[in-house]
């Protein structure tokens, strides 16, 4: 016979002819989810069932277990920083986070994406900072990649934080700190000279110190591939100096005398944008880019935003330039 305790908060199903009946029901859920709910939901399939347990974790329904069921790997870049004016450091590298190989800041790959059949996944594609301004966050569903932080500028001053952080202008001045886990800090000025600015923060590497006449270098980026083939992206920008550094991973270099502007990082890298020179303006950072893989028999075709779409292997690659959605 079954015992049922109810107070001790145990439900004891004693026989082998008895059996809990989960509560089921769509995805559209119209009840007061609380933490810690566990319900079948029918509307997810497997290889293995026509449904799938699910439970609520304080913020959205989970897949209690996601075998058979489609993913979807991500690299998310947000838009790196803009360098800093007159005397600037270069800018930081927008936020790197992925499902494969490292994230920035040198963190592990994160866990890919359970694709739910019907679901929008919003795709917002950040934009480079111009000079003395922050990158944008990128941003594929639930996965926020942190703007890319600014160079400092005259009069002396610290580069400022982001998902890279920005170099520092000159003398004595720090660099901005990275995100964890995202990208690495800004070089921090151990120079006297104010017309030295030190190296953006890259994915893969802090900016460097500079010294009296040359700026510290760029912190380089990380290569991913993702798409197939191996691409670095999400470098620093060079800081202003004698000579200036260059910037790494597409980006921008700083300016090399007292009226050579900074330039501008490349398109869609997530890189930062280069320091100016004294008097000088500052190059722009990159805009970031989204590039989501999985396997092409669970390739829905829909999508927002006119991504590339190419393939490699049994697997479907979009590349976003741009912002837009994937429906699963």
């Amino acid at each position: 016979m079954a015992t049922t305790k109810i107070g001790g908060g145990v439900v004891d199903l004693n026989s082998d002819n008895s059996a809990f009946q989960m509560p089921s029901g769509s995805s559209s859920y119209t009840g007061t989810a609380v933490t810690g709910m566990i319900r079948n939901n029918t509307s997810i399939s497997n290889v293995d069932a026509i449904s799938v347990f699910e439970y609520y974790n304080g913020t959205e329904w989970v897949p209690m277990s996601t075998n058979g069921l489609p993913k979807i790997n991500f690299l998310v870049i947000a838009g790196g920083g803009g360098g800093g004016t007159k005397r600037g450091g270069g800018g930081g590298a927008g936020g790197y986070r992925t499902s494969i190989g490292q994230s920035g800041g040198g963190g592990p790959a994160e866990l890919n994406i359970v694709a739910i059949s019907g679901t929008v996944y919003t795709i917002t594609v950040g934009a480079g900072g111009g000079g003395n301004a922050y990158g944008t966050d990128s941003v594929f569903g639930t996965i926020t990649s942190v703007g890319g932080g600014k160079g400092g500028k005259k009069p002396p001053g610290n580069g400022y934080p982001g998902g890279s952080g920005g170099g520092a202008s000159n003398q004595y001045q720090g660099g901005g700190s990275g995100t964890a886990n995202q990208g690495y800090p800004g070089g921090n000025g151990q120079a006297s000279n104010y017309y030295v600015g030190t190296g953006g923060g890259g994915s893969g590497a802090a900016g460097a110190t500079n010294n009296q006449n040359a700026s510290g270098a760029a912190g380089d980026g990380v290569s991913s591939s993702i798409t197939g083939a191996a691409v670095l992206r999400a470098g620093g920008g060079g800081g202003a100096g004698f000579p200036a550094s260059a910037g790494k991973a597409g980006g921008g270099n700083g300016g090399g005398n007292n009226s050579a502007p900074g330039t501008s990082a490349t398109a869609n890298s997530g890189s930062g944008g280069g320091g100016g020179g004294f008097n000088a303006g500052a190059g722009a950072g990159g805009s970031g880019v989204v590039i989501l893989r999985m396997d092409t028999s669970t390739y829905s075709g829909t999508t927002t935003g006119s991504p590339t779409v190419s393939t490699d292997g049994s697997d479907t690659i979009l590349i976003y330039n741009g912002s837009g959605s994937y429906t699963a």
